[in-house]
């Protein structure tokens, strides 16, 4: 992307939450600098990148090890993960470059940002877990699961393409069924899964660091699975 489109959409967007929480290890520094120039994604990739392999996105990677491991899993296919957290992409940068995965492209920013430059119909899943839940009422607006990036990840989504979205906050859960079930929304996407609360096959679904901790906080976690309609 470039300079001028990002401030273009900077000056549309606010991100809120840290950049950067502790500073990078001497490998991680390392990687940042010859790794991740050559997997960064750019806008001029669209027509050749999209037009090889299936496109999955994950909004939000934080320590990279869900994403990771679809791309191990599922060599054939190309996963774009989004994640303005300097910490988290270097966990994953570790990874990448640990189980050599050449599968893999990194957007370090809001994902809103890379959403609005995706071609129409060019995405078969998309992932969304355990984000920031912005608990207090007064943030809700900041939550990613609203009525406009909704319709915005159904124009990206193919025919049938999956968006998958997990939380271990009740207040956010609820939300999410909130605008899901709003008449313009319910129209686009369908509802999977009939019990959110049910463990996904964790070979088809892999645990975060993030689940994991809601395991050890004895929070129950849910799953959405909505498809395009």
């Amino acid at each position: 992307m470039n300079q001028s489109l990002v401030n273009h959409f900077q000056r549309r967007r606010t991100l809120y939450g840290r950049r950067q929480s502790r500073p990078l290890k001497d490998r991680q520094k390392t990687l940042f600098e010859i790794l991740l120039p050559t997997i960064t994604f750019s806008s001029a990739e669209n027509e050749s990148l999209f037009n090889q392999k299936p496109i999955w996105v994950e909004v939000g990677f934080g320590g990279g090890e869900h994403l990771c491991k679809q791309a191990l899993n599922h060599p054939d296919i190309t996963v774009i993960g989004c994640e303005p957290f300097v910490n988290g992409v270097g966990s994953l940068l570790n990874q990448i470059h640990d189980f050599n995965l050449k599968n893999v492209k990194i957007f370090q920013n809001d994902a809103r940002l890379l959403l609005e430059t995706l071609p129409s119909a060019s995405v078969d899943k998309v992932f969304l877990l355990f984000p920031d839940p912005w608990p207090k009422k007064r943030h809700f607006k900041r939550r990613f699961v609203q009525k406009e990036t909704i319709k915005e990840i159904h124009r990206l989504l193919k025919q049938d393409g999956e968006w998958r979205i997990a939380t271990d906050h009740q207040g956010y859960a609820t939300w999410v069924k909130e605008q899901f079930d709003n008449p313009e929304i319910s129209e686009l996407f369908k509802q999977q899964r009939q019990d959110i609360y049910a463990r996904p096959d964790v070979n088809e679904w892999p645990e975060t660091r993030y689940e994991e901790k809601a395991k050890i906080a004895l929070r129950k976690s849910a799953f959405f699975s909505f498809v395009a309609k």
